[in-house]
């Protein structure tokens, strides 16, 4: 490699001095919850309005998870685990198919759920170059606001859900890059 090819390599986009969650890419590795964790794939949200946010696969050795990234002038995380939309209620699908409407509460694992937003986006998967795709996500909270729940609509008839819970920034240390 000549000293004009090193030159043109492309530097990072982030200061590796003092790597941030928001600097997050495939092949990082970082601790979460007493764990190492890497990043498998990363995903983007467009929700309009010049409105974006960021969801890495994670996986530790043993089980997979997704990290959401918002940057809404303040860093906004949750880690969450996929889960069957049926464990939420027999009559959510039915409803979310009939009238497109979300409850206004759900329970899961014992813990009640209040609806608080419907968001219509887009999903881009950049590593499969594949072209955005629209979607409806449904967000819902526990009373305290630190677990979530959200259903996704991604056809007529294609739902997929996911649950967790907010996790500070800190919480997210000794980011590595690949």
């Amino acid at each position: 490699m000549g000293l004009t090819d090193f030159f043109k390599r492309k530097q990072p986009k982030y200061d590796s001095t003092n790597i941030r969650v928001t600097d997050l890419d495939v092949g990082f590795v970082f601790e979460y919850d007493l764990e190492s964790w890497e990043v498998q794939a990363s995903y983007e949200y467009d929700w309009g309005d010049n409105y974006f946010s960021k969801e890495y696969k994670i996986n530790n050795g043993a089980k997979t998870l997704f990290l959401s990234v918002e940057d809404d002038d303040e860093i906004i995380l949750s880690v969450c685990n996929k889960i069957k939309v049926r464990e939420l209620g027999e009559n959510v699908l039915a409803d979310l198919m009939t009238h497109q409407k979300a409850p206004t509460t759900l329970i899961y694992k014992d813990k009640k759920y209040f609806f608080e937003k419907e968001s219509p986006g887009y999903f881009n998967d950049k590593a499969r170059g594949e072209d955005w795709v629209e979607f409806i996500a449904w967000d819902f909270e526990d009373e305290s606001g630190e677990y979530l729940i959200t259903i996704e609509q991604w056809d007529e008839k294609e739902f997929e859900a996911s649950a967790g819970k907010t996790v500070k920034e800190f919480e997210i240390s000794n980011i590595l890059p690949k």
